[in-house]
């Protein structure tokens, strides 16, 4: 049952395998995979916007206005006991899911009601980019996976009237926004999914994001952050140093790329693919912003627990289905292995994959029918019935 504890490891898969995947519909790795990801299905989320006034971080900074953009699919039934929160991942927006939703995959917006948020520091909601002096660029704070789920906490039960919701889904920080909600608002969801991303940033991650930071900010046109043109060569290092991150070595081994041509037909074309789109027209700061955001997340820091992450990972109350990718170098399995052991309700189903971090997003057939086989199961297990 997915209300009790079971850890399994899925068979991990041979190269023959793997061999056999289908070629790609995503179309591109960008912001990653936000436009990418509205490729997967037809269906238009409704955008929408939530300012707050005066807006104070968990450092003690006050926005004059945050602005949180987000998307809906579906309506909101008549018990309001429909709706699944699906925070973004990093530098995405709110077309990030497109692996899960449509009829006959595990988010049917006929059925639910959804609500796509996006991270501050995206360039759409409040960001260094497009905050006024005296927050511009890198004078805008850092701002927490908390501060985000507060800021979504009030955009749903005051503009959307949403009270309870049925799940929080999230890939990578989306996964990080979604033990938030489990360990900040314990009572306001039937469960829980994380994908690719784990309760908290260790030692290893952060050294990577910082190694990113590094690569993108010795770049002279940088210049601490007031830059006048965007500085592309940090951004173009930035770029190398997360793709070196983003699949398992043994992809790189098996030219898995060939499996799509948007890569590149040419090892060479590849690289230069992700050195030069990897996020494109995203803006430096915001890019470092949402990278503080990451490795500073730690639901030990949740108060009351003083920097606990086991007492924190101990209250969460709701079921969880975490499913880290087997090859992902970004969140590996060891941590999440780690924090599961002290969740009371907990499925570990490890994705059995060789695509690294994004098997979390479903970026092959096999990786995106296993988690929307789990998701279907797993929101089928939690809660009360569904009314229309």
């Amino acid at each position: 049952m997915y209300a009790s504890k079971n850890l399994f490891r899925a068979k991990k898969l041979r190269g023959t395998t793997i061999l056999r995947f289908s070629p790609l519909v995503l179309v591109l790795f960008a912001a990653p995979f936000a436009q990418a990801q509205a490729a997967q299905t037809d269906i238009e989320p409704v955008q929408h916007e939530f300012m707050i006034k005066d807006f104070k971080t968990e450092g003690g900074a006050v926005l004059p206005e945050a602005r949180v953009v987000y998307g809906t699919y579906g309506k909101l039934n008549s018990k309001g006991d429909n709706a699944v929160l699906l925070p973004s991942h990093y530098m995405a927006e709110m077309h990030g899911y497109g692996w899960l939703i449509g009829p006959g995959k595990a988010l049917d917006p006929g059925k639910l009601f959804l609500v796509s948020s996006e991270l501050f520091g995206n360039g759409r909601s409040s960001s260094p980019s497009n905050t006024p002096e005296p927050l511009h660029g890198p004078r805008f704070p850092v701002t927490s996976i908390r501060d985000n789920i507060q800021a979504v906490h009030r955009l749903l039960t005051e503009q959307l009237h949403v009270q309870h919701l049925r799940a929080v889904i999230g890939f990578s920080m989306g996964a990080q926004q979604a033990f938030q909600w489990a360990v900040s608002y314990p009572d306001f969801m039937d469960g829980i999914v994380a994908t690719s991303g784990t309760a908290k940033t260790y030692g290893h991650g952060i050294v990577r994001l910082e190694g990113e930071i590094a690569a993108l900010t010795a770049d002279p046109t940088f210049d601490g952050g007031d830059y006048k043109t965007q500085p592309t060569k940090g951004i173009e290092a930035f770029s190398m140093v997360w793709a070196g991150w983003l699949f398992s070595q043994e992809w790189w081994r098996q030219e898995l790329w060939r499996t799509n041509p948007a890569f590149g037909k040419t090892f060479e074309e590849v690289v230069e693919h992700f050195r030069k789109s990897f996020i494109p027209g995203a803006d430096a700061n915001n890019l470092i912003l949402q990278m503080r955001s990451w490795e500073f997340h730690d639901i030990g820091k949740t108060p009351p627990f003083h920097g606990d992450v086991e007492a924190a990972l101990r209250s969460i109350k709701v079921p969880v289905l975490y499913m880290p990718s087997e090859t992902d170098m970004y969140f590996p399995t060891t941590d999440a292995r780690y924090e599961a052991a002290f969740i009371a309700h907990c499925t570990l189903a490890i994705i059995p994959s060789l695509w690294g971090h994004p098997a979390g997003a479903g970026v092959a057939p096999a990786d995106e029918k296993f988690l929307n086989d789990h998701v279907s199961t797993f929101l089928a297990t939690i809660g009360k019935p569904l009314t229309r």
